[in-house]
Parts: structure tokens; C-alpha cells; sequence
């Protein structure tokens, strides 16, 4: 068997053991990552040695940046969810009357989802969707997928969230840079995956109205929200410096003074540290909360990333293998001489692996994803009508990101 095709061998394999251990073998992803790890080092020939030391240098690599951020991303995220930023912002779109109620989603969701983990912007956001759906005697579903699409495409293209910043962090590019071309294709897809499909749809898109189950649950009273400046100003705030140091890097000189403050505060780790504090102080301690909550409240938000921050670290070991055993070398002299351009061929991987365990890109989300239970239960709809309207939507989302991505390639 030649090199090359060990090599593929070897990948595609690694790819099937890991999606085969979470989905038919239920078991976690952290441990079929670190498994795959040990399996490709294996075939690859790798010492023992080096292949336990490649992984700990994947994991410290990976986790160094990405868990300072990712944990103070994750209570600014906790602070627009109990103090009701996010409702506060999808309230004052909701008053622009020359936008339809599927693009409001669209922005809320895509405003909201820069500093909120997916799922839980789905659950904080969805009580608006009913609002918005009982107003204006519109089909839950034409508001939950565009909602739910907006979050996935932020989620995973959009700096400061794991997938975006890791790959960002991986490829030495610029975040600022990231960040806003991000927004620019995750609004193009989401625009064009939810309102436009949907609208297409017309009438085949069946009428479904609050379930009965959740017909309880509605929006906090708007006199106990903070303000829309407030709210803006604590979810965009790392967006900002994080664009400042950019332009800085553009159009200062790079010895002056302002430029060495622009280059720190605009660091994701200082921008994130700022606005965290800020946020305590905006959205908690001016809303009349005590310190002593604030605490409690990060203790849980910690809690709950634990999960993903074992499961990047993982994916972190398993990187550090394939550079250490010399297949990422190699699998990058096999895929040049391809004749399939690189963005494609990411956009492939991606894709199948989302339909495959569930999580990582925009598009084909399955039963295997936990947003396709929470738009089918949250909507009253049944499994073959979640797939037929929403699975569609987000795969319409992923071509379309895909030739956001592909225009961005010949203008950047």
C-alpha cells in the first residue's frame, strides 16, 4: 500500500472511528477524540512516547487561548441572559415596522448569538418568538427556524464562539477582520436559509401555533429591562475593541503610544475581561443586583462549559497527533494536488460531520443536532416536518455561507 493512501486510510478511518463511537457507541466525544488520537499515532507509527507527549501539547496549545476567552465570553453571555438584555433588543426590533417578523428573528438571533451559546439563545429567545407569533398570527415555525438558523451561522462563524475562534486562532488570522466578515456572510445566509426560503414555501409551510405545553411562558415584563443603550453597548463592546485594534493595525504607526493601547485592549482576552466586568456592573449591579448573586451565577455558567471545553480540548490532542505523526503534512501535499478547491472541500467535511455528531458547522442539522429537538418541541411540529422545513433551511443556509465564503475569497 503506497504512503498516500495509508494516509487517507488512515484519516477517513480516524473520521468513521470517531463518528461511530459517539453515534451508535454513545460515547463522549472527549474520550472518542482522545481514542481516535492513540489510533492514529498507532498506524502512524508514532513512539508511545511522543504520541502521549504530542497530545498534551495539543491540548495546552488549544486550550491556552481559547479557555480564558470562552470562559469570559461565557458570562457576558450569562449576564445578557438574567438580566434580560437580549430581550430588551429583540423587543426594539420588534417596533421597527417596516421589518417583517422572520427578519426581526434574523437579527435578534444574530445580534443576541455573538455573546450567547446557541441552545441557550434558542430557550431565552423563544418566548419572543411566541410573542411575535401570537401578534401577528404568523406560523411558529416561520419564526423559530429563521431565530434558530441566525444563532447556528453566529455560533459558528463569529468570533468570540469556540469553532470561529479556534479556527481563527489556528490560521494567525486577524479577529476584528474575522468578526465582521462573519456577520456579513452569517446575515446572507441566514436571510436567504429562513425569511426568503421559508417565503418561497408559501403556504406548504404548515400553521403551527404555540404549543399547548409552553403556552405559559412569555416575556418578561419590559419595565424590568434594562435599557437598549445598556443593552447594545455590553453585547457589542468586545465587537468594538476587538475592531479597533484592527484598524489601528491598518492605519496607525505601529511605535505609537495609542497603537501599543489599541493592540492590548483589543486583545480577545482583554476585550472579553472588559466587557465582562462591564456587563456585571451594566446589566447586574444596575439592575439592582447583589455581588453575591453575580458569583452564584458564574459559578453555573462555568459549569456548563466544562463539557465543551473538554471536548475542544480533545479535538486539540487529536490535531497535535496528525501535525506530530506527520500526517497533516502529508495530507496537505495529497490535497494540493487535488483538483477541488480548499474551501469546498472544508465546506464537505464540515457538513458531514455535523450531520454526523451533531455540532461544528452550519447546515444539514439532523436528529443527531440538539437545535433540531428544540425547534420540533418549541414548535409543536412533527419529526418529518422538522426535517422537511428546518433541516432544508439550514442546509440552504450552509450553500449559502458557502457562496458568501467563495465571494469573500476573490474580494479579500
Amino acid at each position: 500500500m503506497s504512503s498516500e493512501v495509508w494516509v487517507i486510510a488512515t484519516l477517513l478511518s480516524s473520521i468513521v472511528l470517531i463518528v461511530v463511537t459517539i453515534v451508535k457507541g454513545k460515547i463522549h466525544p472527549f474520550l472518542a477524540l482522545l481514542l481516535a488520537s492513540f489510533y492514529v499515532g498507532t498506524l502512524m507509527g508514532m513512539e508511545p512516547l511522543k504520541m502521549v507527549s504530542a497530545m498534551e501539547e495539543g491540548i495546552g496549545g488549544t486550550l491556552g487561548f481559547l479557555a480564558a476567552v470562552i470562559g469570559l465570553g461565557t458570562i457576558l453571555g450569562k449576564m445578557m441572559e438574567v438580566s434580560g438584555a437580549a430581550e430588551r433588543i429583540g423587543l426594539a426590533l420588534q417596533r421597527c415596522r417596516w421589518l417583517s417578523p422572520d427578519v426581526i428573528m434574523v437579527l435578534v438571533g444574530l445580534v443576541c448569538g455573538i455573546t450567547l451559546f446557541v441552545e441557550v439563545g434558542v430557550v431565552l429567545l423563544i418566548p419572543l418568538a411566541f410573542s411575535i407569533a401570537r401578534k401577528t398570527n404568523t406560523s411558529l415555525l416561520k419564526l423559530a427556524i429563521p431565530l434558530c438558523t441566525a444563532l447556528m451561522a453566529v455560533h459558528c462563524i463569529v468570533p468570540p464562539h469556540p469553532a470561529a475562534l479556534y479556527v481563527t486562532n489556528q490560521l494567525g488570522a486577524d479577529v476584528g477582520s474575522v468578526i465582521v466578515y462573519g456577520l456579513v456572510v452569517g446575515l446572507f445566509a441566514s436571510l436567504i436559509g429562513g425569511p426568503l426560503f421559508l417565503k418561497l414555501l408559501g403556504k406548504r409551510v404548515p400553521f403551527k401555533e404555540v404549543p399547548a405545553a409552553f403556552a405559559d411562558i412569555k416575556a418578561r415584563d419590559e419595565a424590568t429591562l434594562p435599557t437598549l443603550g445598556a443593552s447594545l453597548f455590553t453585547v457589542l463592546l468586545p465587537i468594538l475593541l476587538m475592531l479597533a485594534k484592527t484598524v489601528a493595525e491598518l492605519n496607525m504607526d505601529h511605535a505609537s503610544h495609542l497603537y501599543v493601547v489599541l493592540e492590548f485592549i483589543g486583545n480577545p482576552i482583554t476585550a472579553m475581561f472588559i466587557a465582562a466586568f462591564t456587563a456585571y456592573y451594566v446589566l447586574g449591579i444596575r439592575q439592582q443586583m447583589k455581588m453575591e448573586g453575580l458569583l452564584n451565577k458564574t459559578e453555573e455558567c462555568f459549569s456548563s462549559i466544562a463539557n465543551i471545553l473538554l471536548i475542544i480540548g480533545a479535538g486539540g490532542a487529536f490535531n497535535g497527533v496528525l501535525k506530530a505523526s506527520g500526517l497533516g503534512d502529508s495530507l496537505a501535499t495529497i490535497l494540493s494536488q487535488l483538483d477541488m478547491h480548499p474551501i469546498l472541500l472544508a465546506w464537505l467535511v464540515a457538513i458531514v460531520l455535523h450531520a454526523a455528531v451533531g455540532s461544528g458547522a452550519i447546515g444539514c442539522t439532523m436528529v443527531t443536532d440538539s437545535l433540531f429537538w428544540l425547534v420540533k418541541q418549541y414548535c409543536g411540529a412533527t419529526l418529518n416536518e422538522t426535517l422537511k422545513y428546518y433541516t432544508t433551511a439550514t442546509l440552504v443556509a450552509s450553500l449559502m455561507a458557502l457562496a458568501g465564503t467563495f465571494l469573500l475569497s476573490f474580494i479579500v
